[in-house]
Formats: structure tokens, sequence, C-alpha cells
């Protein structure tokens, strides 16, 4: 949804051929909308993150708020097969919520990561997670393809509108072995408090108040703050710019990131067992470097081919960096706060996904070039390549009690 179909479907489809005035310039504003609907979906979950999550721990209900932000997300994801051309707003508002529900799930569904998982193989795991999450994104673009196939016959991108409700049926029934297999393990409640609410907030101040004595996850929160940033901006518009600057149509866009997705799957499964082996920082940093070389070879591919390479490329180090993150992050976390400190792990990735979004897409727009704005990227992970560098991973603070 967010990398492929209703990304170009948004642009092309519902804000089709508009332009506006931008300081003097005639300029379509599709890249600069989808960007600021992105980076509020982001910051909404941001802001709220930390204190639901520190609410989930208290409460033991990790997987109660973790039903009720799927079933936003599909609902939302559902919605959109209402939208018309020219209805600008309502498909930024359905795609906000429908974003809000995914995002703020996963903070949840990470806080069980530590639960089924040892230090000694949260890498895999996590990895295996990742795996097998783009197994389901290639899956469902293959439900999306024949559709995609009918819209290029007709040349009428409406005729896509029923994948938005296979996608949201397809994350349904794929939620469920979760919620009636999974058991939360109850935490026992220290400290008797006025409601959930109440207790979210007062949690969330006393981390905040002794977030310095966790120094490690603080300097790793910067880092990942600052590199994810770059991750989340290619994912964004990397549909977009192999629409608009490469001229692949919805079809070829959707043929295209099969492939990536396949790529991903290899390459979550393979760095998941590398994490373990060499460290989850060392991995990161490898990731990094990987999506250095996308970023240039992005802004240096001029034809099909060329993309389709780095799309293989994007592909390994797009789960990689993701499930080396979240390894990373579950070996620092304190126990009994794993979805308070996913929240604030979530807060870094999405106030992170603000400034790349726009930033793109004020950049695409100002100078009517996408190729400036995707090389503008490659500071995201020079920066955190160089801020990685400072996180100790032999530190953990699992036994430590707030």
């Amino acid at each position: 949804m967010v990398t492929v179909v209703y990304a170009v479907y948004f642009k092309q489809y519902i804000v089709g051929d508009i332009t506006i005035s931008f300081w003097g310039l005639e300029r379509n504003p599709g890249d600069l909308l989808w960007g600021m609907s992105g980076a509020l979906s982001m910051f909404l979950v941001g802001v709220t993150s930390p204190v639901i999550g520190a609410m989930a721990d208290y409460g033991s209900k990790k997987k109660l708020f973790l039903l009720l932000y799927t079933l936003l997300c599909i609902a939302a994801t559902v919605s959109l097969y209402g939208l018309m051309p020219g209805m600008i707003w309502q498909g930024m508002a359905l795609f906000i919520l429908g974003n809000i529900g995914f995002e703020g799930a996963i903070v949840f569904y990470n806080g069980f990561l530590p639960q089924i998982s040892n230090p000694d193989n949260i890498g895999k795991i996590s990895g295996y997670g990742f795996a097998l999450g783009y197994v389901g994104s290639l899956a469902s673009l293959m439900i999306a393809l024949p559709y995609a196939n009918d819209a290029f016959a007709s040349g009428d991108l409406g005729r896509m509108r029923p994948t938005f409700v296979w996608a949201g049926l397809f994350f349904l029934a794929f939620s469920l072995p979760f919620f009636f297999f999974i058991k939360e393990q109850i935490t026992p409640i220290k400290q008797k408090s006025s409601g959930w609410l109440a207790e979210g907030y007062r949690r969330t101040r006393e981390t905040l108040k002794k977030i310095r004595e966790f120094p490690e996850i603080v300097r790793f929160l910067t880092a990942y703050f600052v590199y994810i940033d770059g991750v989340n901006t290619v994912i964004y518009f990397s549909g977009i710019y192999a629409s608009d600057s490469l001229g692949f149509s919805l079809r070829e866009v959707i043929q295209f990131f099969a492939v990536v997705q396949a790529s991903a799957i290899s390459g979550s499964y393979i760095f998941g067992f590398l994490t373990d082996k060499i460290g989850p920082r060392k991995t990161i940093k490898l990731t990094l470097v990987l999506w250095m070389i996308v970023v240039i070879g992005g802004f240096f591919s001029y034809d099909k081919a060329a993309f389709y390479m780095v799309g293989l490329v994007a592909g390994v180090a797009m789960g990689s960096s993701q499930a080396a993150s979240r390894a990373l992050m579950g070996r620092l976390i304190p126990e009994g706060m794993e979805a308070e400190f996913f929240g604030f792990y979530a807060l870094m990735g999405k106030f992170s996904a603000i400034l790349g979004p726009l930033i793109f897409g004020l950049v695409s727009t100002l100078t009517g070039s996408q190729r400036w704005a995707v090389l503008s990227i490659i500071f995201f992970f020079i920066a955190g390549f160089v801020m990685i560098n400072r996180v100790n991973e032999s530190v953990t603070y699992k036994k430590v009690v707030i």
C-alpha cells in the first residue's frame, strides 16, 4: 500500500494532472501531498506511542491495543475503494488513518519480540519476522497484478480499486493466527494507579527523567532516528520515482516490487543469522553501506534494467536494516517495559519519517527533478553510519527496574 499500489494510485489517479503555483512555479503537488500524508501519520503515531506503550505494559494489554490498531488499518484500507479522482483530502485522510493503524500496531507487535526470543537468537527471530512479512507483501502484490494488467489494458487506473479491499482482507486473515495462538505474558502491577492513562503518563514521565541512565539506548535511538529516516523516505517514494522518472507503468511497478520483495525475503533471513553471528551494530553498518549504494545507483539509473539492479540491493538492505535495528533494541530494553521502550523506538522512527519525505517532496517540487531528491537521502545514511559507531552493543539493561 505505502510503497507500491496506493502511492502511485494517489498521485496519478486521485491527484492527477492538477498543478499549483508553488513559489512562482507551476508544479504538480502529488509528491508534496504524499510526503505530507506520510509525515503527519508518523507524527501522530510518534507522539502517542510512548504513552500508549506504557499503558499497555502496565495493564498487560499489548495484545488488546494491537487488535484495535489492526482493525483501524483494515477499515481505512478497505475504505480506499470509494475514492474517486479529485478526492485528494479524503484520500490523504484515509491513508493517514490506515498508516496510523499499521504503524501503531507495529509498536505492540514489536513488544512481543523479547517474549518469543532470547539474546542468542533475537536477531534470527527478528529476521524471520521481516522475511515472512515480505513473503506476505509478495503474495499481496501477486493478488494485485491481474488488476494492474486490466488497468493497463483499459487505460483506467480506477480498475485498481478492488485491490484495496483485497489488501484489507489479506491483512485481516493473516493477523488472526497471532490473536488466536499468542498469549501475552502478564506483568504483575507493582504500584496501584488511578487508571491506565494516568499510569501511562506517569511511566512515560519517569522514563524520560531517567533516560540518561540508559546511555546506550539513547545513543542507539539517536542514530536510528537519523538513518531510518532515509529508509522510510525510500519506501515512501520508490514507487512514485519508478513511475515518474523511469516511465514504469503501474503493472511494471508491481512486477518490479515483486522482485524487490523477493530479495528482501532473502536479505532478512540471511542477515538475521548474521546479526546473531557478528552483532547487530556491525550488521546495521553493513546495511547502511548498501543503502548508500542504492541512492547513488538510483540517481544514476536512466533505464529500467539499471533500476532493477538497484532494486535488488534495496530489497536486501530494506529487511536486514529493519530486522537488525529491532534486534539491537530488543537486546537493550529492560524486562517488563517492552511496549513502552518500543514506543520510544517508534517515536524515533516515526518522527524521523517526518523530515525525509518532506525534504524529498520539497526538493522534487522546487527542482522539478526527483533525481536530486533521491540523492539528498544519502546524508541520512552517512550520518547514521557515523553515529551507530558510538553504540556499545554489549551493554544490556534487562534487569533494570523503574
